[in-house]
């Protein structure tokens, strides 16, 4: 098959509606992000009564198992043929499932531990999985949508506000309301109303998203028949797809960002309850900051793009993201740090979170966005586009970084010789130290290397414009089934 004989998207600019509503359904992942780092580890362990490290292990089993049905998802919608085009039959199917998945996995029956444990393994299979279903061919129709090099950039801005504010919505109904009673949030009254409100934000947000979008992308592709192939083809046509240079270096550069990822969410707790010592109106505040952090990337991300590129765009929004990140951690070890000693200044660690969350958060559009950019130069090798497969293969190694990250967090705290049981305000100097060092070092060395990998990615916004065109020429000069020449 030619590169010639599938189509190119336009290179045109979208209206905001359509950003905004493609973007909605993202909120699916924000939520169940939010559940999977926050909640679920503390329900299953203090709530139900697990062992902690038994829990961790079970869910750890299940993000692996996820990670390896991803590729399939992907390359299951690349191949779907229906009236409404690859990617619509999915998002209509897969969120009332999902929305049931997820009120079963937060209500586990009487039973054995066990059965107990198969329960939260099995569910958190199902769960994640279902959510590979909403948002890869979700996150695929960005380059169906658009070939416009910075529109791209502009579509993908509204999926990460949408799901970081899903994500910051329900973790505000947790703190405000769900989990504002006397025993707080191992109180098992309030796991319910919170896993109702997360299973109709998820599945609202995904239907919602499609049907705001079916008129733009129900494209008929029923005609479009491919050979029957063996499975062993398919895996060849896979592994040929995944081997794009463009593809291995974004990956590859993104892998040093998600591992960096995981560091700090596994330590974020740490963070701010000893280094901080936050309060809960500080910890209600500090998650309004990150929604304003998201907003000012939303806001900065495409003038930056436009005036440096993709991939300059995004070293930089790196590079100042480490830079800040780990130097708030070297001037608290320095005693530099306004406030010390006694408790560190919250306005100063908030204003230096902002800017450090800012760019982190440009820094990870602006990946996505380069992703989008791959499907053309893969195109352009194979004659095929594989919108899917290229963005699942970009999950599967987000989801294996993050354990990655998991596992030096553990180093990190094993390094300090972080106390069982400890109280803010009551674990040493020492201690405290060594973490910093610990954590600062690790996002400091890592983001850097991730940084000058990112260095050959090798798709320019001349390179992608020259390629469109040249598939657009092609398509064009293509004959018809009939013969003839469009």
């Amino acid at each position: 098959m030619s590169a010639a004989t599938v189509a190119v998207p336009r290179p045109e600019r979208l209206p905001v509606w359509l950003k905004a509503t493609h973007g909605l359904g993202s909120i699916a992942y924000g939520v169940k992000d939010n559940g999977f780092s926050t909640f679920l580890l503390l329900f299953y362990n203090q709530v139900i009564g697990l062992d902690a490290g038994i829990v961790g292990a079970a869910i750890m089993v299940a993000l692996i198992a996820d990670a390896f049905v991803d590729p399939v998802i992907g390359e299951l919608t690349d191949r779907t043929r229906s009236r409404w085009g690859r990617r619509l039959p999915w998002l209509y199917l897969a969120p009332v499932p999902l929305a049931i998945a997820w009120m079963l996995l937060w209500s586990p029956p009487a039973m054995s531990d066990t059965m107990t444990v198969a329960w939260l393994i099995g569910f958190a299979i199902i769960v994640r999985s279902l959510v590979s279903c909403c948002e890869v061919p979700s996150v695929a129709i960005v380059p169906e949508l658009t070939g416009d090099y910075d529109e791209r950039t502009a579509v993908m801005r509204y999926r990460f506000l949408f799901g970081w504010g899903g994500g910051l919505l329900i973790l505000l109904l947790a703190y405000g309301v769900f989990f504002g009673g006397a025993k707080g949030l191992v109180d098992p009254a309030g796991y319910f109303p919170y896993a109702l409100a997360g299973a109709l934000m998820m599945a609202g947000a995904v239907l919602v998203s499609a049907a705001g979008q079916h008129k733009r992308i129900a494209v008929s592709n029923v005609a479009d028949v491919k050979p029957k192939t063996t499975l062993r083809q398919v895996l060849g046509e896979m592994r040929d797809t995944l081997s794009n240079r463009a593809f291995l270096w974004l990956i590859f550069a993104a892998l040093f960002g998600f591992i960096n990822q995981g560091i700090t969410f596994s330590m974020n707790n740490y963070l701010l309850g000893f280094f901080w010592q936050f309060t809960q109106g500080e910890m209600v505040a500090y998650v309004f900051l990150l929604f304003a952090s998201m907003i000012a990337a939303f806001v900065l991300v495409a003038p930056l793009s436009a005036r440096l590129g993709k991939r300059d765009g995004a070293i930089f929004a790196g590079a100042i993201a480490l830079l800040v990140n780990s130097g708030i951690y070297f001037a608290w070890i320095q005693g530099i740090f306004p406030g010390l000693p006694g408790k560190p200044s919250v306005a100063t660690m908030f204003a230096l979170v902002f800017v450090s969350n800012s760019f982190s958060i440009i820094l990870m559009i602006l990946s996505s966005s380069m992703m989008a950019d791959v499907v053309e130069a893969s195109q352009s090798e194979t004659g095929r586009r594989s919108e899917g497969l290229f963005f699942a293969g970009y999950f599967f190694m987000q989801k294996c970084a993050t354990g990655i990250g998991i596992f030096v967090a553990g180093l990190i705290l094993s390094f300090a010789a972080f106390p069982a049981n400890a109280k803010p305000g009551e674990v040493g100097s020492d201690v405290l130290g060594n973490l910093a060092l610990g954590y600062a070092l690790a996002v400091l060395i890592i983001g850097t290397l991730g940084l000058i990998v990112m260095r050959r990615f090798p798709i320019s916004r001349a390179d992608h414009e020259a390629r469109l065109a040249l598939l657009g020429d092609a398509a064009r000069a293509e004959p018809d089934a009939s013969g003839v020449h469009p």
